[in-house]
């Protein structure tokens, strides 16, 4: 066995090891909110977000990974190929080793950051300070500021205008009959926007905005007339007071959590399997390119490291974001899910660097934040922040040592 293949096996552990972390920690994205707000048990979360990751990553994740050092580090600057590997196995290794330290500790961290700390690190040991696109790493950061603020304003407008318009009024069952088809059409318009613009699948089909318009256009208007009809004859009691409100968001807050769960392993994988990918194709061809193709035992392997990594740890990150941040129930919940969502849907196509992670962390905030800042837990938050910063530096930092041990050790 040659260094490239034993690399190449390596790497295959390493790739599981970064999928079963992204699973553990990167559930309560999608499906936090909705135990905090006990629409859905811890179990039911753990099988449906399992199974929604798994087939978004193999059946919608990416078969090309794109710039394999993700835009971070310049691999022509570093040239050797074996010197690329051995850095890209060090970079997987080190962003996995930390978000399964962030995920033992119950606190939410971006895989994405994680991997792209990592590579950091490595590109400035092979290529040195010049090897790093430095406006990249300024995207970053400006992310840390960007995804949760904006993620907190729309959560709060959106709990605020829940509030406003259904759950202070007088007549609150037929706020909500008028209301519900409205939240409900939106909703269908963001996850169908979500899908054609941000997941692999969805991207490949090409569709130009003005088509893509018209066909949501088309379905909006059709959900929102079969959400009218079906709010007409729904049996509302008033006597349950606010909770017959709570009853209707409930059904689309699991709606909305399931659909982040499924485009979130369409999405992330590519953290745990771009390395491993791009390692595969230095060890079968001996050559760098920005470009690898993904073959579906990789995507299969990923998805399979997700689904364990929500089976055995998800429970821990989730109780974090979902309970111990503010107190969440369907409404609040359906709040977060849809500032979080539109967050990453419109910052993404404005081409701002975003996370899932902080988008989400950062509803959960604002939502609270409606309620008066009594309602926010700045402990559990100043603990959470404390973490986003030091993901970069750490990983960077584990990805040195392991990179100049390995060198040293086979180069």
């Amino acid at each position: 066995m040659d260094l490239y293949d034993l690399f190449f096996y390596l790497s295959i552990g390493a790739g599981f090891l970064m999928a079963f972390n992204l699973g553990a920690n990167d559930v309560a994205n999608s499906m936090a909110s909705a135990v905090g707000a006990r629409a859905i048990s811890v179990r039911q979360a753990v099988l449906i977000a399992s199974v929604l990751n798994f087939v978004g990553a193999v059946f919608l994740g990416s078969h090309v990974t794109a710039t394999i050092s993700k835009g971070i580090i310049q691999a022509d600057k570093i040239g050797d190929p074996a010197l690329m590997m051995v850095g890209m196995f060090s970079a997987l290794l080190a962003a996995a080793l930390w978000v399964l330290v962030a995920t033992l500790t119950a606190l939410p961290v971006s895989s994405t950051h994680s991997i792209v700390g990592s590579i950091m690190g490595v590109g400035i040991v092979a290529g040195g300070f010049g090897a790093v696109n430095w406006w990249v790493m300024g995207g970053i950061v400006l992310s840390w500021i960007i995804s949760p603020f904006f993620a907190a304003a729309i959560a709060y407008m959106i709990f605020s205008h829940i509030r406003r318009t259904i759950l202070f009024m007088r007549d609150f069952i037929h706020q909500a009959r008028k209301w519900a088809p409205v939240w409900i059409s939106l909703t269908v318009a963001l996850v169908l926007f979500s899908f054609a613009y941000k997941t692999p699948f969805g991207k490949s089909l090409g569709l130009p905005w003005h088509l893509m318009g018209l066909v949501v256009a088309a379905l909006v208007f059709l959900s929102w007339a079969l959400a009218r009809l079906v709010m007409r004859r729904a049996v509302l009691d008033q006597e349950q007071g606010a909770e017959a409100v709570e009853g209707v968001f409930r059904k689309m807050q699991v709606g909305t959590s399931c659909y982040v769960a499924l485009s979130q392993g369409a999405n992330d994988v590519a953290n745990a399997i771009g390395p491993v990918a791009a390692i595969y194709l230095i060890a079968k061809e001996h050559v760098l390119a920005a470009r690898a193709e993904v073959p579906m035992f990789i995507l299969i392997l990923g998805g399979i490291g997700i689904a364990i990594g929500i089976c055995l740890l998800g429970h821990k990150v989730m109780a974090t974001v979902g309970e111990k941040i503010t107190t969440l129930n369907n409404t609040r919940g359906f709040s977060v899910d849809f500032g979080a969502a539109s967050t990453v849907l419109v910052a993404s196509n404005l081409g701002l660097p975003v996370s899932t992670t902080h988008a989400a962390v950062g509803a959960v905030v604002g939502v609270g934040l409606a309620r008066g800042f009594g309602a926010v837990d700045f402990r559990v938050l100043w603990k959470i922040v404390a973490y986003w910063v030091l993901t970069v530096p750490i990983a960077a930092f584990t990805s040195i040592f392991i990179f100049v041990f390995l060198k040293w050790l086979f180069l």
